[in-house]
């Protein structure tokens, strides 16, 4: 059985058109969902130095990051993954693709072999560039469908998870 690895920011987020303040992440809502549909574990990524509370600083610090491609340095409860084959992989989408900091775990981790089935949460952009970008970075991992929920939709992304977990991850594991 796969194991999710995530990373997702509550405080203030962009849902609908205005900044609310939420006390959990919309990627840890459909993070729950899909760990209860496989009834696995799911492992936070948590950035050692934590994002602003703030959506505008939140939305400027991510930029900045983006452009000089930084990695940021983060905690994971499950360092050793070569137990796992399966990796389904979730995150916000900024700036169209997923955070730096999963391109922190992406670096530090041989997924060489593993299959990864990606997941994002966004207000318009879908998957963005995220997929292609998680092939430059894990060229030898396959890559299967990802998943992206709009955010200020994960309290009712019941259905498209099911669908989404029963026609790519349960299929493929039978």
């Amino acid at each position: 059985m796969p194991i999710i690895i995530y990373f997702s920011r509550k405080n203030e987020n962009m849902l609908h058109g205005e900044i609310k303040n939420l006390s959990r992440g919309n990627t840890a809502i459909v993070t729950s969902k899909i760990a209860k549909e496989l009834n696995i574990e799911a492992v936070e990524l948590i950035p050692a130095k934590e994002y602003p509370e703030s959506y505008q600083e939140m939305v400027n610090v991510a930029k900045k990051e983006k452009i000089k491609q930084a990695r940021p340095e983060y905690h994971l409860a499950v360092p050793d993954l070569s137990d796992y084959n399966e990796i389904i992989i979730g995150y916000p989408n900024w700036w169209g693709s997923y955070p730096m900091v999963i391109a922190s775990f992406l670096e530090n981790y041989d997924l060489a072999g593993k299959t990864m089935y990606p997941f994002c949460t966004h207000e318009g952009s879908a998957l963005g560039s995220s997929m292609d970008d998680l092939r430059k970075s894990c060229p030898n991992a396959i890559i299967e469908q990802g998943l992206a929920i709009h955010g200020s939709k994960s309290d009712m992304a019941n259905k498209a998870v099911k669908h989404w977990v029963t026609q790519l991850i349960l299929n493929k594991n039978k």
